[in-house]
């Protein structure tokens, strides 16, 4: 079986910093890893190569399809429609929210689907959602607690809010990989445990790929692995494997 994603020989290099220095690196399907480390470690620039924010330096990084026969694209160098549709299958949750301010809070959640959607079809379910989206913005929202904050803006909510609402996006799309960075860095211990809890509970029900930066190595518990990146390499020598 491929690998859902998949770094090989990634290098990165930002002008003379070198941020990623050869990464290996699988996920298979199904599988929720936990990816550790330092800040500056390269967590954030892992990630934005996972949804082809830019190409490698040099290397490859691999996005793998569930349907049988499709080959893995590699998103930093494909065409714009074929990162389009392969963005629609990878839920994204950034530490800056990634969030549209002064659109509301179901607008923003409703958001999650709209890579499977044309143009037309996301104008209309942002700005005038059926009842089945308001049902899914509604029902994702209250998994996060926030079901009571669907109308408000989102300019209007706390820090730790609006990464709950960003979760719940990722929750409405059911992507086949979701890509975490952080989720829990704006939250209070309790509600960190929670939404990190919330994120393992999903890909479990739906057989997704969960990949997830954490700093507290206490909610590294339920992960299928554990892996700690350090100057830019992956340390397989402190690689574990958790209980869940």
């Amino acid at each position: 079986m491929q690998p859902l994603l998949a770094f090989e020989r990634v290098v990165q290099r930002f002008g003379e910093r070198e941020v990623l220095a050869g990464i290996d690196l699988r996920i298979e399907p199904g599988e929720r890893v936990a990816l550790v480390g330092p800040s500056g470690a390269g967590k954030s620039t892992l990630f934005r190569l996972a949804y082809g924010a830019f190409a490698p330096t040099s290397g490859r990084v691999l996005v793998s399809s569930h349907t049988a026969g499709e080959a893995p694209v590699d998103p930093g160098r494909c065409d714009p429609h074929t990162l389009r549709a392969t963005r629609a299958r990878i839920g994204v949750i950034l530490q800056s929210h990634g969030l549209v301010e002064r659109l509301s809070v179901r607008a923003n959640v409703v958001a999650g689907t709209l890579g499977r959607r044309t143009t037309l079809d996301s104008v209309r379910a942002v700005f005038a959602p059926n009842a089945s989206e308001r049902e899914l913005a509604h029902a994702a929202l209250a998994r996060v607690g926030l079901a009571d904050r669907i109308d408000d803006r989102v300019f209007e909510l706390s820090g730790g809010q609006r990464q709950r609402v960003a979760v719940a996006r990722a929750i409405a799309q059911r992507a086949d990989l979701v890509l975490a960075d952080e989720p829990a860095a704006s939250l209070d211990p309790e509600l960190a445990s929670d939404v990190v809890r919330l994120l393992l509970d999903d890909a479990r029900e739906r057989g997704a790929t969960l990949l997830c930066t954490l700093h507290q190595p206490e909610l590294t518990r339920g992960f299928d692995r554990v892996i700690e990146l350090r100057d830019g390499r992956v340390n397989d020598g402190r690689a574990e494997t958790t209980a869940a």
